[in-house]
């Protein structure tokens, strides 16, 4: 006889599971600088000019404080990272911050236990930062168009005696021969 055999019960096919997936921690757009002589927080795009956002931050503030030099990083229990003026701003992460630093908050250091006060360049002569070069009122002087003109007659000068030289370099050669 025959043996059928009956078909093995196949596990029925579970249904297909939802994924839950955790949507991406949103990166911001912005980075917040906490400035110190105000205390406001100004936002700016990531990757704005750290020079830029300085002179922003100081046209706010209108002379009323002491206006900002540079933006840094901090964090606690680290070594603060500056950002140079055409450095872009960026977000380092948790407990980083970015603030303004002033002139205020270096203007001494301590050295064999006391304190002596550093020379510190002013914020308006910062180079590479935008608005914040001084104009000048009148750069072409009269002694300015003198020494253009003094080149250019050195230059022609200059040019004559080579020619002579060149012109009588044959006569000069002979000359050398014959003696």
């Amino acid at each position: 006889m025959a043996h059928q055999s009956s078909p093995s019960p196949s596990p029925s096919p579970s249904p297909p599971r939802r994924q839950t997936r955790r949507p991406a921690p949103k990166q911001q757009q912005y980075v917040e600088v906490n400035c110190a002589s105000s205390g406001t927080k100004r936002r700016f795009a990531m990757g704005t000019d750290a020079g830029f956002a300085v002179a922003l931050i100081n046209r706010k503030l209108k002379g009323t404080v002491v206006p900002a030099s540079h933006i840094e990083a901090a964090k606690d229990g680290e070594e603060p990272i500056a950002f140079g003026p055409t450095s872009f701003l960026s977000d380092f992460g948790d407990g980083w911050k970015l603030q303004t630093v002033t002139l205020t908050d270096f203007s001494s250091e301590v050295r064999n236990g006391q304190f002596q006060q550093m020379r510190m360049q002013a914020p308006e002569l910062v180079a590479g930062v935008p608005g914040t070069a001084r104009s000048l009122s009148n750069p072409i002087t009269f002694v300015y168009i003198a020494k253009i003109m003094f080149a250019f007659i050195l230059i022609f000068v200059l040019a004559a005696i080579f020619t002579l030289f060149l012109d009588n370099l044959p006569a000069f050669i002979l000359f050398l021969k014959s003696i």
